[in-house]
């Protein structure tokens, strides 16, 4: 009898464009053997897919190479931060309190 395949979607979203894939996989396939197997790395050439975090339904998964997927699992690939978000915000409250130091 043959083996029961799982469906899942892998989604990738970069600047400019994103993807979803729908495919059907082995039970146990990794998370990160389901990604490889999809195909989505050569739509995406600019990220580095062996080694990009991954997350399932929003929540990051620390563990991609060895939890399975799930049957309906959305695995996400996230690309890398263009600029630290603390950073961000920091930069931004320090200009807005010298624009308020300068206009009382």
């Amino acid at each position: 009898m043959a083996e029961r395949l799982i469906e899942i979607e892998v989604v990738c979203a970069a600047v400019d464009r994103q993807l979803l894939l729908s495919l059907a996989v082995a039970p146990g396939t990794s998370l990160r053997a389901a990604v490889l197997a999809s195909g989505i790395a050569t739509q995406f050439p600019e990220l580095d897919i062996d080694s990009c975090p991954l997350g399932v339904f929003g929540k990051v998964v620390a563990d991609a190479e060895t939890r399975s997927v799930q049957a309906g699992d959305r695995i996400e690939i996230y690309r890398p931060l263009l600029a630290d978000p603390k950073e961000v915000r920091r930069l931004r409250a320090a200009k807005a309190a010298e624009a308020r130091r300068l206009n009382p």
